[in-house]
């Protein structure tokens, strides 16, 4: 029966996540920011930004969700549950600034969330040290493609980049816990892999 909720829960939080239906635990960093004006190249420009990051954030709650659940340590589970959480609040707060974008989220959502949960199983059923250590190379790998966001949003943008800031910050944190928590370092050939896969999600999320 246990399993059978479990089950149900997962199905309710793939539903929500890919509907784009998130709520934010702490204020959104861009409360506050005035809203400039925009030309439509530059509103575009942001907008995929914006879209590229929420498919991440679609991504993470997979990944976390599937570590979680198959993880075999009751820390290391708490550790994702809790990512997981400031994960969430990504997920709302680059969902928000889309929709104020005059934009939308990525059109595959439901194939990424999908082959994020698939490799965040295969990364829990290693063992819990190369599970971690998926972490630390995956947030290692977002916090670079943050922090070239910065640098390519529209300079008056100033709404977007204070997400992408603390965005950046948090994920800095998730590598660094993971790896205080034993995380394993990925073989070179994994992370050229990692690093491939999230080329083509980034490039094709930017217009999808």
């Amino acid at each position: 029966m246990r399993n059978i909720d479990g089950f149900i829960a997962g199905i309710d939080k793939a539903l929500r996540v890919i509907a784009g239906v998130a709520v934010a635990s702490r204020p959104n960093p861009a409360l506050g920011v005035p809203d400039v004006a925009l030309d439509h190249a530059e509103r575009r420009h942001s907008a995929g930004l914006m879209r590229v990051n929420h498919v991440g954030e679609v991504c993470a709650q997979a990944l976390y969700d599937a570590q979680a659940r198959f993880s075999t340590t009751d820390a290391i589970k708490k550790q994702f549950a809790q990512a997981a959480q400031e994960e969430g609040d990504h997920l709302a707060w680059t969902a928000e600034r889309l929709q104020e974008l005059g934009s939308r989220p990525s059109l595959l959502n439901p194939l990424w969330y999908a082959g994020a949960y698939v490799l965040g199983a295969a990364a829990a059923k290693v063992g819990d040290a190369h599970s971690l250590g998926f972490v630390v190379e995956t947030e290692r790998q977002v916090e670079a493609h943050l922090a070239s966001h910065l640098t390519s949003l529209p300079s008056q943008d100033d709404k977007s980049r204070a997400i992408v800031a603390q965005m950046r910050i948090d994920e800095v944190e998730h590598g660094a816990a993971a790896h205080e928590m034993g995380a394993a370092e990925l073989p070179k050939p994994v992370q050229k892999a990692m690093q491939a896969a999230a080329k083509i999600m980034t490039t094709t999320a930017y217009y999808l």
